[in-house]
């Protein structure tokens, strides 16, 4: 299409033709560059990890991540608690479904202790 242009050549009867070829040839691109930005954005911030781990599925569709780049931005995005924890285990998760099982399993064990500190307290 682009060689149509240089050289002046339209094929098209319809101006709108033309714009609908673009979108096409270049929607995917946005797609997979939005969901890459949403990955990047994503915190776990106050959430529980099971909440962090379904909107980071969500984010997944489309991006076509690799499975390395996807765990390295998981890490990136869920709390620096659970990072160092996960990281100072001594065997460390291999898969992204193995990093959010255990970034979930560690997460729910220390709301829990904070839960079983609070009420000792009281």
């Amino acid at each position: 299409m682009l060689e149509d242009l240089k050289g002046e050549i339209l094929e098209y009867e319809i101006v709108g033709e033309s714009f609908v070829d673009i979108k096409k040839e270049f929607e995917g691109g946005d797609k997979e560059v939005l969901k890459v930005a949403e990955l990047r954005r994503l915190e776990q911030g106050g959430k529980m990890m099971e909440e962090f781990v379904q909107e980071f599925r969500r984010a997944v569709r489309e991006s076509e991540y690799e499975e390395r780049l996807l765990i390295e931005e998981f890490k990136r995005g869920m709390n620096g608690m659970i990072r160092r924890k996960l990281m100072e285990a001594e065997r460390l998760p291999t898969s992204i479904e193995q990093w959010y099982e255990y970034a979930t399993n560690l997460d729910r064990h220390w709301r829990e202790s904070k839960r079983e500190e609070e009420r000792l307290k009281g």
